[in-house]
């Protein structure tokens, strides 16, 4: 009976673990419970060049359709383990960085399993002065068929797909919890999420 019972617990403990493994995201993401908050402005100017010795990156979504008839995709971006920003809809948000090799991930944020498995994953490195696009790209083919991959685009392609996107802006939803929780005093081995 203690063999059954012992088989059994080794069983359930190697499959939660299986589970586990499997709700998380990849290095190049961010930590899975944080949120965004997005809006959008029509519009806007396209993004100016880097700055002297930066790079830049310009996040793009883009959309056939809906994903539901009232909403629009929400997708994380992340760089090198820390969330950047968020897009919703047809829209798109730029970021300077350092040249070098850079870690990219897009997550779709969502409430429904079957959406929030979907992660695309790319590298790339970054040359000062240079503009790079990188476009999640929903693909909506039936209520049942929704397709996700984490793309580069050609510097024609980004510079066309921005005039008809929407400027996109993105905070953590949680942003003012932690906020005043850095201005609480920590212990020293505790540190603000």
């Amino acid at each position: 009976m203690t063999r059954i019972l012992s088989t059994f617990l080794l069983y359930a403990f190697l499959a939660s673990a299986g589970q586990a493994a499997a709700n998380t995201l990849p290095d190049s993401c961010g930590d899975d419970k944080v949120k965004f908050d997005v809006a959008t402005q029509e519009g806007q100017p396209l993004p100016p060049a880097p700055p002297e010795g930066k790079a830049q990156i310009v996040f793009m979504q883009i959309e056939n359709q809906m994903v539901t008839p009232f909403s629009e995709a929400t997708i994380r971006f992340g760089m090198d383990g820390s969330w950047v920003g968020a897009n919703n809809g047809n829209s798109y948000f730029a970021l300077t960085v350092d040249p070098g090799v850079h870690h990219l991930c897009a997550s779709w944020q969502s409430v429904l399993e079957t959406f929030k498995k979907n992660v695309g994953l790319t590298l790339f490195t970054a040359e000062p002065g240079k503009t790079y696009y990188f476009a999640a790209q929903v693909t909506v083919t039936s209520r049942d068929n929704v397709t996700f991959a984490l793309s580069p685009l050609n510097e024609d392609e980004g510079k066309y797909r921005l005039k008809s996107s929407k400027l996109s802006t993105s905070n953590p939803r949680d942003a003012k919890r932690r906020a005043t929780s850095a201005n609480t005093p920590q212990s020293a081995s505790s540190k603000p999420q």
